[in-house]
């Protein structure tokens, strides 16, 4: 009976965890069927009321929904590329090679970890005025081209791999190029992977940022888009959620195709160990 019970715990933790994280979705795509959802006043009655498409349709109709999604589209690949590519080259050297200035410089991605987004708030503002690239898609991609936590990542990744068939390409001549992207690149894959994913996801959703350094309509982002349904004396409940899920979406579908990569990178130290 106890050996029952024990077994049967961590289910329905785990069991209870998912319905938690997945009510709030479920009540998003519930509210958005319904045309004023505001108008019922209890669950059973929004569930049993008509569903709609409205909402979508006309969330997609309107107010450049549309130039709002490429544009997070067009940022967010922009800025997750760039931050593979170069975190993994910043990675590579500070794993592979030894430099004088290579304790420091690992002392200064660290020690950016610890700082806050938040913070760098006004510096940036400032810095983007200086450089005229206010309400530009400079200001939305360049800052975020290569993070202290993707060198991190894939430095703590690097680290753990062998150097033996490193050393094995390199006395067949191959080049530093060689190595980082025919030899440690497809050993990294995984890491890459997860790095990809969570840039991917942190810039789509990102919100304060773009708000602070646009204003115009032609670099809006979808979350900000969003967030302007929300009225100084009532919220359009219907398109907000509407416009939400819609926002939703792409991020789904991210992770469901890299899970499994996800996972292997996740539990790749476990199943050394």
């Amino acid at each position: 009976m106890r050996h029952s019970i024990a077994r049967s715990f961590p289910i329905a933790v785990l069991v209870l965890g998912a319905v938690v994280m997945i009510f709030p979705m479920a009540w998003m795509l519930l509210l958005s069927f319904h045309e004023y959802p505001e108008r019922y006043g209890s669950i059973v009655e929004l569930a049993t009321a008509p569903w709609s498409v409205r909402n979508y349709v006309e969330t997609l109709q309107s107010d450049n929904f549309g130039m709002y999604f490429a544009n997070s589209v067009f940022v967010a690949l922009v800025v997750t590329a760039s931050n593979v590519a170069l975190c993994f080259v910043v990675a590579y050297g500070l794993a592979r090679k030894r430099m004088r200035s290579s304790p420091f410089i690992w002392a200064s991605v660290i020690g950016m970890l610890a700082v806050p987004q938040h913070v760098l708030m006004i510096p940036l503002y400032r810095m983007m005025v200086a450089f005229g690239w206010i309400n530009t898609y400079a200001a939305l991609i360049v800052p975020w081209m290569v993070t202290p936590f993707g060198i991190f990542l894939l430095h703590q990744y690097l680290q753990a791999l062998p150097v033996e068939l490193e050393e094995a390409a390199r006395l067949d001549g191959a080049g530093e190029m060689r190595l980082m992207f025919g030899i440690v690149a497809p050993l990294a894959r995984p890491a890459l992977v997860v790095l990809a994913v969570y840039t991917f996801l942190a810039n789509w959703n990102s919100f304060l940022f773009p708000f602070l350094l646009t204003n115009d309509e032609a670099h809006r982002t979808l979350p900000v888009a969003i967030a302007f349904y929300v009225g100084k004396q009532s919220v359009d409940w219907g398109h907000l959620m509407a416009g939400a899920s819609i926002a939703a979406l792409p991020v789904i579908i991210v992770f469901l195709a890299f899970q499994r990569t996800i996972i292997t990178a996740l539990t790749a130290g476990a199943l050394k160990g």
